[in-house]
């Protein structure tokens, strides 16, 4: 077998073996174990979608939303909130039956301080493995929040 013929059945092999495994031992409706077909769980998994600061605005005025800070405690009380936001204890270590609504369809926005941060799609993909469907993260952040012009809160210092 040629080199260039042995390396593409390499590449070929090692991006077939995440899919193998990204259902290995999840069940079929009919309880059957799943026999590594991605594609048939693929249209099940829900994903995170982004929103925009204007969709977040407009969500809290109908108030269809909850809106959830992923940030840590010193970021909060140098650069405040969004107004109406749930504070999560972690931004990976929350718990998910105390901390976000009960209503698994409820829509979900998660944001942290900027587009560099990850901390709001940690927090976003426990949402989603904890089962809920409409979960969003605001890619902005607080930064951009604030950039655009809109208010924050601040955060009551804890004694």
């Amino acid at each position: 077998m040629s080199k260039k013929l042995l390396g593409a059945v390499l590449v070929a092999a090692s991006l077939a073996a995440p899919a193998a495994l990204a259902c290995e031992g999840e069940k079929h409706a009919d309880g059957k174990e799943c026999a590594g077909d991605k594609s048939k769980h693929a249209a099940k998994k829900s994903t995170t979608k982004d929103v925009t600061i204007a969709q977040v605005t407009d969500l809290q005025k109908e108030k269809k939303v909850t809106v959830l800070d992923a940030n840590n405690a010193d970021f909060r009380k140098q650069n405040g909130i969004i107004p109406g936001a749930v504070l999560l204890t972690h931004f990976q270590k929350y718990d998910a039956a105390q901390e976000l609504p009960a209503a698994k369809d409820a829509k979900l926005v998660f944001y942290c301080a900027n587009v560099q941060c990850k901390a709001s799609h940690a927090a976003a993909q426990k949402a989603l493995e904890a089962g809920y469907t409409d979960v969003n993260v605001l890619p902005d952040g607080l930064l951009g929040w604030k950039k655009a012009g809109q208010p924050t809160a601040s955060i009551a210092p804890q004694s």
